[in-house]
């Protein structure tokens, strides 16, 4: 899996964003709702933010707090062993991105405390209101019972 310092993550997104329209603001908050992409997704509820990047899943509390140019932060927890047989090992991770009414663009860092090494899923492009399209991992529809998370 590619490792990736912290430097580098704000280009990253920078790169990501160009040409994506994220549209207006979104507030304060992350949007409740359905985030579709190609091969990712995320589902907000008010109390969890659910994650799917390829075969990998993860979790983070929501609500979202949003910066005034809708940038943000989070900690979670993350399972890079989902699919095809979910071995149930969560890893500490950070949920990073910046979003719009529209559109939202995420960075997931996973700390693999098992391999000793930091992976980095994404940057990727996800669209308000539209189903992912997962290709041969598939997606929950609902997110599990949210996950304490440690800060």
């Amino acid at each position: 899996m590619p490792r990736i310092g912290s430097a580098l993550l704000p280009l990253l997104l920078a790169a990501a964003c160009e040409g994506f329209d994220l549209g207006a603001p979104a507030g304060d908050t992350l949007p409740a709702g359905t985030w579709g992409g190609e091969n990712a997704g995320m589902i907000v509820s008010d109390t969890d933010a659910h994650v799917h990047i390829g075969c990998t899943l993860g979790d983070a509390p929501a609500p979202i707090q949003l910066d005034a140019a809708g940038r943000f932060d989070v900690p979670g927890r993350y399972n890079l062993t989902a699919y095809p047989v979910d071995r149930g090992i969560l890893l500490p991770a950070r949920f990073t991105g910046q979003a719009g009414i529209r559109g939202l663009v995420l960075t997931v860092t996973v700390t693999d405390t098992v391999r000793d090494t930091t992976v980095v899923l994404g940057p990727v492009q996800l669209e308000y209101g539209k189903e992912p399209r997962m290709g041969p991992c598939p997606i929950c529809r609902r997110p599990a019972a949210p996950r304490p998370v440690a800060p």
